[in-house]
């Protein structure tokens, strides 16, 4: 009876030790950076030659179910589905019988969860069912339960470190795309006796795909235009860059009559974006000499002028550009600026801004404060426009990429 005392106490010994030493190498090898391999290698060396396990099978949760280690099993599994056969199991569990046929060749089934959520299964067959070494296998299990668990977190950091460092490689482009993309603004807007000019421009996210431009014809006659892609991100930035080329292309060679341009550039629309995305532009030819103001609004949000009390839409013109291959009819306004006109253009960012009881910011409160602040000039007005558009939205994110044009012309 001293002896098997004796005995078990060194059995118990023995298998804390084994136990220890386990822990600490897994341990170390995720301390010193081992690949995903390395680990499943350590646990694999535990299950089979230290345990005696011959046969099993780690699943693990990534961008899909697989399975990380598999000893004992030959080919693919196939005829698993981890959501389906393993899901209901919520702690360790002996498998007596089951409708899969595959499942029903293992004895044991390990969960691994995260706060709830499912991280990975772990499938063991040669359990040994005799009472008295059931339950000392059992308590392995409940430590190979917390291995597969240290080693899977080590895996899930490692995922979500590499994931950071290619986000972070993104970031970096997106940035370097936002400088770029800065570039194709106008920076000499003009501020003088005959006009004052500005605009102000908040992407929502790095790269945005709103767009505005002065372009000079000369000494007296100027384009001014505004556009907005429909969709958002780098490929709505992407296709406007390049519908801005176009355009400065085009007027560096010769003049163009506006509804000529229009048709042109939704061709080039319709070819780059392939009828997945559309662009809303608006495009005025403005003569200084004869104050005459020519525009085509190609399904853009209406600008208007005013003197400080009269407010005239611009509205005429066509759909948006790229929605189809041909424009149905193209309408081109035409009027003469009083002195002191102002002319406004913005994007739907301005007036479809929400507050806290998400309400629109709307055109009509644009309006009024562009009347209200008549007498500023034209950067002093676009910033306390966005000022305003700050105080609406208060702690809401901005939802749009959000762009003010103001031109006045005395």
């Amino acid at each position: 009876m001293h002896n098997r005392v004796i005995q078990e106490l060194e059995h118990k010994i023995l298998l804390q030790d084994f136990k220890l030493n386990s822990l600490l190498e897994i341990t170390n090898a995720i301390n010193t950076n081992q690949p995903v391999e390395q680990l499943t290698r350590i646990l694999g060396f535990i299950l089979k030659e230290q345990l005696g396990f011959d046969k099993f099978i780690l699943f693990t949760k990534q961008d899909n179910w697989r399975s990380l280690l598999k000893t004992g099993i030959k080919g693919k599994i196939k005829n698993i589905d981890v959501e389906k056969d393993l899901f209901r199991f919520k702690e360790i569990t002996v498998i007596e019988s089951s409708p899969s046929k595959i499942l029903d060749e293992f004895d044991v089934v390990v969960p691994i969860f995260h706060k709830s959520q499912p991280l990975a299964y772990l499938l063991i067959a040669g359990l040994e069912h005799e009472k008295l070494r059931l339950k000392e296998t059992l308590s392995n299990i409940s430590f190979i339960q917390t291995l597969v668990n240290v080693i899977v977190v080590a895996v899930e950091n490692k995922r979500m470190t590499k994931l950071g460092i290619i986000q972070e490689r993104i970031k970096k482009e997106l940035e370097l795309a936002s400088e770029m993309q800065k570039l194709f603004f106008p920076d000499d807007l003009p501020s003088n006796k005959r006009m004052d000019v500005s605009a102000k421009y908040t992407p929502r996210h790095e790269v945005g795909g709103d767009y505005y431009d002065f372009i000079p014809l000369g000494n007296e006659e100027y384009i001014i235009c505004i556009g907005d892609v429909s969709g958002k991100g780098i490929g709505a930035a992407m296709l406007m860059a390049n519908f801005q080329a176009t355009i400065r292309t085009l007027f560096s060679y010769q003049r163009f009559e506006l509804d000529f341009l229009i048709e042109e550039l939704n061709q080039k629309v319709m070819k780059s974006a392939k009828g997945e995305k559309f662009i809303t532009f608006f495009i005025a030819h403005y003569n200084a000499d004869t104050r005459k103001l020519k525009y085509i609004n190609a399904g853009h949000n209406h600008p208007f002028v005013t003197t400080g009390k009269k407010v005239e839409m611009l509205d005429q013109g066509t759909i948006g550009l790229g929605m189809l291959d041909e424009l149905p009819f193209i309408n081109q306004g035409s009027l003469e600026l009083k002195p002191n006109t102002t002319l406004v253009l913005y994007t739907d960012g301005v007036i479809e801004l929400e507050n806290a009881k998400n309400e629109f910011f709307e055109l009509e409160r644009l309006i009024k404060l562009v009347h209200n602040y008549y007498p500023l000039s034209m950067e002093d007005l676009n910033n306390l426009i966005f000022s305003k558009l700050d105080e609406w939205r208060a702690d809401k994110n901005l939802v749009d990429d959000t762009a003010i044009f103001t031109c006045r012309f005395f």
